[in-house]
């Protein structure tokens, strides 16, 4: 990342596991990472449902937040630089949209920016099964440089909660995307 503060694409679709776009924003903003947010409309109900939090906790959370209908706000362009994007989840919804190109809200779109200014693009999918067009979606964003990643825990530092497996886990993620204070568990061998 660039010597100014790192900036961040946070989105938060309807998919279950809230849980780690919120962890994701909390420790972004603990890093000095700059947090731009699109959350959808189900991604907020799921926000409520799961964590109990409304739309003005959630977007606390964030360096600045965004309507999802905005489509000319500053992330839908690849004029204003970032660093890097993460769904967190990511429905299968918006893996369709973004494997086919379809902008049609500030999420999607943004994550278009993010794959054709060459940025890093991390889709953490929640569903299981897969079906084949789960499947070909996935494919078809990584061929396009994304990074599919889907939030299975790690066992191997014997978490002991939740929050555990889900702080490596984003800490994973902000690694990934380059955070260099990110500090995931590390597998030292046996």
């Amino acid at each position: 990342m660039s010597t100014r503060a790192p900036r961040l694409i946070v989105g938060i679709t309807g998919a279950s596991g809230a849980l780690y776009g919120v962890r994701l924003l909390e420790r972004a903003r603990a890093l000095g990472v700059h947090t731009h947010l699109v959350v959808t409309s189900a991604g907020l109900l799921n926000v409520h449902h799961e964590l109990g939090l409304d739309r003005s906790a959630l977007e606390a959370l964030a360096g600045q937040a965004h309507s999802p209908g905005d489509v000319g706000a500053c992330i839908a362009s690849g004029s204003f630089t970032t660093d890097a994007m993460v769904v967190a989840p990511c429905s299968m919804k918006t893996l369709a949209a973004v494997a086919h190109g379809m902008g049609d809200n500030l999420l999607t779109r943004a994550a278009d920016v993010t794959l054709k200014e060459r940025r890093r693009l991390v889709l953490m999918v929640r569903e299981t099964p897969f079906n084949l067009a789960h499947l070909r979606n996935m494919t078809a964003v990584t061929e396009m440089g994304g990074i599919i990643f889907p939030p299975l825990p790690a066992f191997y530092h014997r978490p002991q909660s939740i929050d555990e497996l889900v702080n490596d886990t984003v800490e994973r993620v902000l690694q990934m995307v380059g955070v260099g204070q990110a500090s995931p568990q590390r597998w030292t061998g046996l």
